[in-house]
């Protein structure tokens, strides 16, 4: 790791068991590296034998990541089951509106508000041995027997189908279709693709591991830094 990265700071061993974040460095370049695992804990603790990452480190990093002037370009690597939706979302946001080059890559699984957060970067990669579940908006604890609510969870769904259909490819009716089908999961309503059903279906843009994820994340950077 190169000088300028170590000064950094963001990227130390405490780093890495805090916030499973790290700087890499290479050819002049510094990429931050961020893992999205286990399940998006947001609002409420999850218990100490759940693997969580907890969206309100990873706000502060990404806004670090975007004024740095040391860091070049984000890699956001993913094996998550999903979690909050709110949560989920405002990490989404915020990496789709970072003018840093991003790149995210699906290793594991990418399931439910995990969808999101995989199409957020510039550019998306998954492994062929990965896995991506679409299925509705799940709510647990009490709900209000009302027509407002069920409103509600239609608003919640719309939502997170325009922010997925706004940075992938996939078609809102295709989406659709996935996020109701009824065959394919035996105790819920959705779909699971694997990595070049995700591929086809236009929810990923593109098929490799982690030197493809580098290799066009490293490519973006450069290409900025001569229009620089």
């Amino acid at each position: 790791m190169c000088e300028k990265a170590e000064q950094m700071g963001a990227g130390g061993e405490g780093s890495i068991f805090q916030t499973g974040s790290i700087v890499s460095a290479k050819d002049g370049t510094v990429i931050q590296c961020l893992t999205v695992i286990g399940q998006v804990e947001g609002h409420y603790l999850l218990g100490n034998g759940q693997k969580v990452t907890k969206y309100e480190h990873l706000i502060p990093m990404l806004v670090s990541i975007e004024e740095s002037n040391e860091v070049d370009g984000l890699l956001l690597i993913l094996n998550t089951m999903g979690g909050d939706v709110e949560a989920g979302l405002a990490l989404a946001e915020m990496i789709a509106s970072m003018k840093k080059p991003t790149v995210s890559l699906v290793l594991g699984g990418g399931h439910s508000i995990g969808v999101p957060l995989a199409v957020c970067t510039n550019r998306s990669f998954i492994v062929p041995t990965a896995t991506m579940t679409v299925h509705p908006v799940r709510i647990s604890g009490t709900v209000v027997g009302a027509p407002q609510t069920f409103y509600y969870f239609q608003r919640m769904q719309d939502r997170i189908l325009r922010f997925i259909t706004e940075h992938s490819n996939i078609k809102e009716e295709k989406l659709r279709a996935l996020l109701l089908q009824t065959d394919e999961i035996a105790t819920d309503v959705g779909s699971i693709l694997d990595g070049e059903e995700a591929v086809a279906a236009g929810l990923i843009d593109r098929m490799g591991g982690l030197s493809d994820a580098l290799e066009a994340l490293h490519e973006m950077v450069r290409e900025r830094k001569r229009e620089e």
